[in-house]
């Protein structure tokens, strides 16, 4: 019986993972970029989660918006997307979520309890803006 002479069966594998991984960080014209201001200062995806629940009688988007003042929040919607822009100090959140079908914006209600914010569609086929109750 022969010995294999490698003391780790995966080492040539984590060598070549470490190399292209190294060639990935080292190469200057990669479309890497792992330190931007943004990823790190505003958006959603750091702290702040979206849901979005569908049923046939309506469309229901919930968004945590930690940190973030009721008077500080603008949505708006043109019956297939929803935009969400809030503030706080720390953050600024802008996000554009694709509905899954088009809604009736002018039944849109909205609240926001406790850094959770809740924007209940009707299906339909019209646009218009939302107001924040």
């Amino acid at each position: 019986m022969r010995r294999d002479d490698r003391d780790e069966p995966f080492d040539d594998l984590f060598r070549e993972i470490e190399r292209m991984m190294n060639e990935m960080m080292n190469n200057s014209d990669a479309n890497v970029n792992f330190n931007t201001s943004r990823d790190i200062d505003s958006g959603f995806g750091m702290d702040t989660h979206v849901d979005i629940h569908e049923t046939d009688d309506e469309l229901r988007v919930v968004a945590d918006l930690p940190g973030v003042e009721k008077e500080n929040i603008d949505l708006e919607c043109d019956g297939k997307t929803l935009t969400i822009s809030a503030g706080s100090d720390h953050r600024q959140y802008d996000e554009r979520i694709t509905l899954p079908q088009r809604v009736n914006e002018h039944t849109a209600s909205a609240t926001y309890n406790n850094g959770v914010l809740e924007v209940v569609f009707d299906p339909a086929e019209q646009s218009s803006g939302i107001s924040l109750e």
